[in-house]
């Protein structure tokens, strides 16, 4: 039986982000892949220790969320600060040839509304 997601307790979320509810840019979307540069130090936050343990080998964003059972949001969170400190590398997935050929969401639009007045 699967166990439900632990969105925790919001007093708890707010402890581990410090009080930030959003990720201070965009580095990570949900299947970067997170690598962890270096060892646990003394006195780190627990669910830093955790991270980069999960790290050892390349993660997606999403996955380590799902292993630590936080939000994707805290998890960003979290990500940010061990970035900064140069604890992680983040590598997002390279654009393949059929995603950046894609034609963008004006033209679609346009298109929809064209169909919608036939």
């Amino acid at each position: 039986m699967r166990e439900p997601v632990d969105t925790g307790e919001p007093d708890r979320l707010y402890t581990l982000t410090q009080g930030r509810c959003r990720a201070d840019d965009d580095t990570f979307d949900l299947v970067t892949l997170i690598v962890s540069e270096c060892e646990p130090t003394p006195g780190m936050q627990s669910e830093h220790v955790r991270i980069l343990g999960l790290c050892r080998r390349p993660i997606a964003v999403v996955e380590i969320a799902a292993e630590l059972k936080l939000p994707v949001t805290v998890v960003r969170i979290l990500l940010g600060d061990l970035l900064a400190t140069s604890r992680i590398t983040a590598r997002r997935p390279p654009v393949t040839r059929a995603v950046a050929s894609q034609p963008d969401s004006a033209l679609l639009m346009e298109v929809l509304n064209g169909l919608r007045n036939l």
